[in-house]
């Protein structure tokens, strides 16, 4: 297949417009495709902003279907689709010369054999279009085979083109009609009938590499099944073997599964199986996950993807909202905002589609849509949903729920961090005397609910009535889960910001080290509570002009943020922005500016430029620059 072509079938495949296409043609043609974008900018005479706006829209449309488009981050998207593409065209040419394709035969099969009938070598060669794949297929069918003649070989691959002719030309995803089909054939015929279905089923996964951690289960029976059918597939190149425990499928040969498992009476079956095993590995995606995880959980992703992509329909109906939520958080969790939203989005559209408009789990999806445009201060985009979702369930569920508790407090949330004040009130008013009526007065959700409300009471300066209330909910939690516990921490340490808002420094001082060290001794050094403990207690020190006391803390909890979330997360900005504020209040210039400059850029890189904490971070630089240079 030509180059031209290729790019027209992928921007086909992937529904590019009309005007799209003419521009990939054109910025990725063989002459454009190692160019930089400076180099192709300036030769086209185009211009930049343009340009980049046109390729994060050509760019996106492939990474929602191509997930190793959006798992690594550290290349610019024109770079990263142009090798994208390229491997994807290496792997469908694997025709060779013919002097070529003899001289990799004679590699795989014993020279002997070679030898006594050279121009049977060359017609095989030949016939099966001197393609490497088909080769490698060939020769080691023949090692299993070692007393098989090539001229007996040549007629098996003939039989097969028979009676596979119609198959191979009717089935327009087969990049090549002949050569790799007969070879996959006579390789299929040496397979059990476990390494046959199992290969079948890695056919279900996406072009990607595959991830087989056979150790990991449980089943003795089913371990010792997995394990000899890799095994069986590597020996006769039907997959291949990249890594310890990362396996690879060609691209002919995962075509030529399918084709087998569509044919079988196995595949829905298997399509049930195979949802259901991505299924469990999408229940390990934490709402927040560490950088560890997202390592030891990438690999899966593309996998993952191609079920909520192709295979939904195979996935019960409670699970079909954990699978497309859980694959939101894991790029959320990067700061991948716009595939975050992408899989929100699906979530409500497949769940209306699948369960109809009046279902719990379709109030679900709204309420989980909702939230991350919260989360992303898109907060009139949020507000309708959470609406849409409260009254979805007091129609389901009536008004005497839990599920109406949680959305009436999430509404109250939006409002609280709207400055809406008047309207968030009677909402936590309304949970609070829910949750007391069906979950009674010593409950954990009562005590968060008196914890919001004493925010709020905190947020409009009605210190008075916010202080009882915290003083409520910290021998409520200790009631409820003891003196040494996690919420205990928290609650001494909003009672202590109060205490700061107040002035009453020496109240706060002890329970804001108290909340450190109990976080500390309950959860471990490397979390992210510790680090908010830390910049707590640094900006008391700063507020009580303890400088160097302060700016060791301020460098602790920003090292901890790192260690843990990476350098381009939101938290991270958060904490450049503290250390610089106290640079600046020191005047230390020098020392402030990168790091607003930092904190700003994660900020607009991983939240957007209209995001309160994004907005606020600028407003800081901003007069931080006035100040040192004016």
């Amino acid at each position: 297949m030509q180059w031209a072509n290729f790019l027209a079938k992928e921007a086909a495949t992937y529904g590019l417009s009309l005007e799209q296409t003419a521009a990939f043609l054109k910025y990725f043609n063989n002459e454009n495709l190692d160019k930089s974008e400076t180099k192709l900018v300036s030769e086209l005479n185009v211009d930049v902003a343009a340009f980049r706006n046109w390729m994060s829209e050509i760019y996106d449309k492939f990474a929602h279907s191509s997930a190793e488009l959006v798992i690594y981050n550290n290349q610019d998207k024109l770079e990263k689709l142009q090798a994208y593409l390229r491997a994807k065209y290496n792997s469908k040419l694997d025709v060779l010369k013919p002097l070529a394709a003899m001289k990799l035969l004679k590699t795989l099969v014993v020279r002997e054999r070679l030898q006594q009938e050279p121009w049977v070598a060359r017609r095989i060669c030949k016939f099966l279009g001197y393609s490497s794949l088909a080769l490698e297929l060939v020769g080691q069918y023949l090692d299993k085979i070692p007393d098989l003649s090539l001229e007996t070989l040549l007629k098996r691959l003939e039989k097969k083109r028979v009676e596979d002719e119609t198959v191979v030309n009717a089935n327009s995803l087969m990049s090549y009609k002949y050569g790799v089909a007969e070879a996959f054939e006579l390789s299929w015929e040496q397979l059990d009938e476990n390494a046959q279905s199992f290969g079948c089923l890695l056919s279900l996964c996406a072009l990607a590499d595959i991830p087989l951690s056979v150790e990991t289960i449980k089943d003795n029976k089913k371990q010792e099944l997995w394990q000899k059918a890799i095994a069986d597939l590597v020996e006769l190149h039907l997959l291949q073997q990249k890594s310890k425990e990362i396996y690879h499928l060609n691209l002919l040969i995962w075509q030529l599964f399918q084709m087998k498992l569509d044919k079988s009476n196995e595949a829905d079956e298997a399509k049930t199986n195979f949802a259901a095993m991505m299924l469990e590995v999408a229940k390990l995606i934490p709402q927040q996950p560490k950088p560890e995880d997202i390592l030891n959980l990438t690999p899966h992703i593309p996998h993952i993807i191609e079920v909520a992509t192709h295979l939904s329909q195979y996935v019960d109906d409670e699970n079909l909202i954990t699978l497309f939520t859980k694959l939101a958080w894991f790029y959320q969790g990067q700061g991948l905002h716009q595939q975050a939203e992408y899989w929100l989005q699906q979530c409500v559209e497949v769940t209306q589609n699948r369960l109809g408009l009046e279902h719990t789990d379709v109030a679900a999806s709204l309420n989980n849509l909702a939230g991350f445009y919260k989360s992303t201060g898109r907060y009139s985009e949020a507000e309708p949903l959470y609406q849409q979702a409260l009254k979805l369930r007091k129609r389901l569920l009536g008004e005497n729920h839990l599920d109406v508790a949680t959305s009436l407090n999430n509404l109250a949330q939006l409002y609280n961090y709207t400055e809406r004040y008047s309207e968030a009130e009677p909402l936590y008013q309304q949970v609070l005397k829910l949750r007391k009526r069906l979950l009674g007065e010593e409950h954990t959700d009562v005590a968060t609910t008196l914890s919001y409300l004493a925010l709020l009471y905190e947020s409009i300066g009605s210190y008075s009535k916010a202080e009882p209330l915290y003083q409520q909910v910290l021998k409520l939690w200790k009631r409820l889960v003891g003196e040494e516990h996690p919420h205990v921490a928290t609650t001494l340490n909003n009672l202590a910001a109060l205490y700061c808002y107040t002035g009453r420094y020496s109240k706060a001082e002890p329970l804001l080290k108290k909340a450190l060290e109990l976080r500390r001794r309950l959860l471990g050094e490397n979390h992210l509570d510790v680090a908010t403990s830390l910049n707590n207690l640094a900006q008391l020190y700063e507020s009580t002009e303890r400088y160097s006391k302060a700016e060791l803390l301020y460098q602790e909890a920003l090292e901890v943020s790192k260690r843990l979330l990476g350098d381009n997360h939101p938290d991270v900005a958060i904490s450049l922005n503290n250390l610089a504020a106290l640079y600046r209040n020191t005047r230390r210039y020098r020392k402030a500016k990168p790091l607003f400059k930092q904190a700003l850029k994660i900020c607009e890189q991983t939240l957007g430029i209209s995001h309160p904490t994004t907005m606020t971070i600028r407003a800081n630089y901003a007069n931080f620059l006035r100040e040192a240079y004016h």
